[in-house]
């Protein structure tokens, strides 16, 4: 097991002075049109109870640049655990990678957030006329474009490389061997299809 960073590093090259420098602690002009496209966002939160990766979506734009410091997305329905925004009340540091649809690079911002109810921020991140319960604001310290290659490898965007229907990992078995259900999947899948209708564009606590 490797366990000081020293022995870690010397396991590899170093980084290139352009892959260091690339890191800035805004978002500029480039990394806002970035923003405006993106359509999807893994959020990165750490709290008492560990750490916790989610995905967050919404139409292009989502995610809004308040200022060269500062971005924020309100709240959407979700499964109401409320991980994220819990981990937020006890840690700040708070991670994100935004995917573009089409696109391998994909962009990072890290920073420190927490969650708002002030009226001007939810405004701000508010869409077809729904203003969400809370937003959370992350105050930038780093921002910078991450390489295509985990995207190039994963095939993601190339529909030639997507397994067929069948051969498909089935979510609804899952949740269903999970929850230890004595029902059809058919009836899980039919219920949680009825629940992404009903909610999908609601604001969470609904």
């Amino acid at each position: 097991m490797i366990d000081n960073e020293d022995e870690l590093r010397s396991l590899y090259r170093p980084a290139g002075a352009g892959v260091i420098r690339k890191q800035i602690d805004h978002v500029d002009e480039g990394a806002a049109g970035f923003l405006a496209a993106a359509t999807l966002a893994i959020v990165a939160t750490a709290g008492p109870n560990g750490a916790d990766a989610s995905p967050r979506g919404g139409p292009p734009g989502f995610v809004k640049a308040l200022s060269p410091k500062q971005i924020a997305f309100g709240d959407l329905a979700g499964n109401n655990r409320l991980d994220t925004y819990a981990n937020l009340t006890n840690q700040p540091a708070m991670g994100m990678l935004f995917i573009v649809p089409g696109l391998e690079e994909t962009l990072r911002i890290n920073g420190r957030a927490r969650v708002s109810t002030h009226a001007d921020v939810l405004a701000a991140v508010a869409f077809d006329e729904r203003t969400p319960k809370v937003a959370v604001v992350l105050d930038v310290d780093e921002c910078f474009i991450h390489c295509a290659k985990a995207l190039r490898r994963s095939g993601i965007w190339d529909t030639s490389t997507w397994p067929e229907e069948g051969a498909r990992p089935s979510p609804v078995a899952i949740l269903t061997t999970h929850l230890d259900l004595d029902v059809s999947p058919d009836l899980v899948a039919a219920d949680l299809e009825a629940a992404y209708q009903h909610t999908l564009w609601e604001h969470g606590g609904t």
